[in-house]
C-alpha cells in the first residue's frame, strides 16, 4: 500500500521519535495571508521600522504562524485520525522566525493511555520545531485522542509528569530586544507593564464570525490535513471541525483591545481546547492577568495571562459550570507568557 492511512493509537511507541515530513520555506506570503485571516494589528509583527526601533533587525514572522506551521507539519503522523486535540503544556519560542527561514518538525511520543471504552487512546507528543540550520524555534508538548483501528492489548499506561507553568526564568527573550525607546502611540494603547495587576480581567470587546470558506483556508495554509477539519463525513454531526489553532488566532488577535502592547508570545503554559468550534459560531474573548514577571532586557517585562475564547450566549468572565466542568460556551482556555514592555 503506497498511500498514508495515518497512525492509529495502537501504532505509537514510547520513547519512538518521529520526524515529519515536507520542510517549509516562509515568505512575507505567510505573514499577508495570516494578517487577512486574523484582526492581527500586533506593531513588533506588522512594522521593521517598529521592530528595529526595539532593538530588533526586521519584524519577525509572527509568533503564531511559527507554531501551525510546526503544528500542521506533525498532523500526518500524530493527529490525522484524531478525535480531538486535548491540551498543551511546556510550550517555548526558543528564537524569532524570519522570512526565507525554512521550518521542519520531529515529535517524541513521551505518553500513552488507551481510553475505557477501547476504541481510541490518548497520545502525548513533545515537538520540536527547527529551522534550517537545525536551531530549535519552538518546543511544546500536546495530547491527542486517537482512534484504534484494532483490537490489541492495551499498552501499560503512561501519563508524563508535565509542569503546569513554564517557570519566568526559562523564558528566552530575543536577543537584542530592547523596549526602553517603545512608542506606545504608534503600538496603539498606552498600557505598560505595571498597569496591569494580577487577577485583572479585561473583556476584548469584539468578536468575529467564524466561515467555513476562511477556516478551509487557514488549515490548507498551514497544511493541517486532521480529516476531522476536512471531511464532513468523518463526524456523525456531519460537521467540520474548526481546527483549534484557528481559534487560538482568532482569540490572540482580538485580544489586541486591551493588550496591544503584548507584543510577543514567548511561552504556552498550558491549554485546552474545552468545547468545538463551527462555522457560524461567533468568537469573543477575554483575558485574566496570572503573573507579573521581571526580564534581564531593558525595558521588557514578562505578562503570565489567561486567554479565554467563548461564543455567543456566553457569560461575562464565566468559565466552570458549579460541578467545575467548562461552560458549553467555552471553547479555550488558554495560559501563556508575552512580553510587554515597562
Amino acid at each position: 500500500m503506497k498511500t498514508n492511512p495515518g497512525r492509529f493509537f495502537e501504532d505509537y511507541r514510547l520513547g519512538e521519535t518521529i520526524v515529519h515530513a515536507v520542510p517549509r520555506t516562509l515568505s512575507g506570503g505567510e505573514r499577508a495571508l495570516y494578517h487577512a485571516l486574523y484582526p492581527a494589528r500586533g506593531a513588533l509583527y506588522s512594522s521593521d521600522d517598529f521592530a528595529r526601533a526595539c532593538g530588533l533587525p526586521a519584524a519577525p514572522l509572527d509568533d503564531l504562524i511559527a507554531f501551525h506551521t510546526v503544528f500542521g507539519k506533525t498532523v500526518p503522523d500524530i493527529s490525522l485520525n484524531a478525535v480531538a486535540n486535548l491540551g498543551y503544556a511546556e510550550g517555548r519560542w526558543l528564537a524569532p522566525v524570519w522570512p526565507g527561514d525554512t521550518l521542519r518538525s520531529e515529535s517524541t511520543v513521551i505518553g500513552l493511555k488507551e481510553n475505557s471504552n477501547g476504541k481510541s487512546g490518548v497520545v502525548w507528543v513533545r515537538t520540536r520545531g527547527l529551522n534550517q540550520r537545525g536551531e530549535a524555534v519552538l518546543e511544546y508538548v500536546r495530547w491527542v485522542m486517537v482512534r484504534k483501528n484494532r483490537a490489541t492489548p492495551a499498552p501499560e499506561p503512561v501519563v508524563p509528569d508535565l509542569q503546569s507553568v513554564v517557570p519566568a526564568t526559562a523564558l528566552t527573550v530575543p536577543a537584542g530586544l530592547d523596549f526602553r525607546n517603545y512608542d506606545f502611540t504608534l503600538a496603539g494603547e498606552p498600557h505598560r507593564w505595571g498597569d496591569y495587576a494580577v487577577g485583572e480581567k479585561i473583556d476584548h470587546v469584539d468578536g468575529v464570525t467564524v466561515e467555513e470558506a476562511e477556516h478551509m483556508l487557514a488549515t490548507r495554509l498551514w497544511q493541517n490535513t486532521a480529516k476531522v477539519h476536512f471531511d464532513a463525513t468523518f463526524r456523525e454531526d456531519g460537521k467540520r471541525l474548526i481546527y483549534g489553532g484557528h481559534v487560538i488566532s482568532l482569540a490572540r488577535a482580538l485580544s489586541f483591545n486591551g493588550l496591544a502592547n503584548a507584543q510577543m508570545i514567548v511561552a504556552l503554559n498550558g491549554g485546552a481546547h474545552a468545547n468545538p468550534c463551527f462555522a457560524g459560531d461567533t468568537v469573543k474573548a477575554w483575558s485574566e492577568v496570572l503573573d507579573r514577571a521581571e526580564t534581564a532586557a531593558p525595558g521588557v517585562g514578562a505578562l503570565r495571562l489567561r486567554l479565554v475564547a467563548v461564543k455567543q450566549g456566553a457569560e461575562p468572565f464565566a468559565l466552570r459550570d458549579e460541578a467545575g466542568k467548562y461552560r458549553p460556551e467555552v471553547l479555550l482556555d488558554l495560559d501563556y507568557w508575552a512580553l510587554v514592555p515597562r
